[in-house]
């Protein structure tokens, strides 16, 4: 069955290829208000179900999590040769993880931030909805 086309001629990606993107990438970017800013930050993350979770300290991302802002994650890649590749936006609520079960299900993932700052606080993005788009190959 050949893949839905979107207005631009980019292949809409079912749900469960978003996911399956999603988790064998490992940086995405966070979009989200600060201070009545638009931020995007990059993040590397884990795949929780539908959820993507990430450690951050004090700062904009864990104050968009205290209060459960509106935020966008994106993740893609490109391959300039072949000129092939897709992109994943999820859109949802961001939430501090306070569950004991959850945070250690979270730690048992692995991730560790890429920064030198210790990172203590789980953050989850809930989605809304997860789209995706991919650049067919050419012929």
């Amino acid at each position: 069955m050949a893949a839905a086309m979107d207005h631009a001629g980019l292949a809409v990606l079912t749900f469960e290829e978003c996911l399956e993107l999603v988790a064998a990438s490992g940086v995405g970017r966070l979009a989200f208000l600060a201070d009545g800013e638009i931020e995007i930050l990059p993040v590397n993350y884990t795949v929780d179900g539908s959820a993507v979770a990430f450690r951050t300290a004090t700062g904009f991302k864990l104050e968009a999590a205290v209060e459960r802002a509106v935020v966008a994650f994106e993740v893609d890649a490109y391959d300039e040769i072949e000129r092939t590749g897709w992109s994943v936006l999820i859109k949802g609520r961001a939430e501090v993880v306070s569950e004991p079960d959850v945070v250690r299900r979270l730690e048992s993932s692995g991730l560790r931030p890429y920064a030198a700052v210790p990172k203590p606080e789980w953050v989850v993005i809930h989605p809304n909805t997860i789209t995706g788009r991919r650049i067919p190959a050419a012929g």
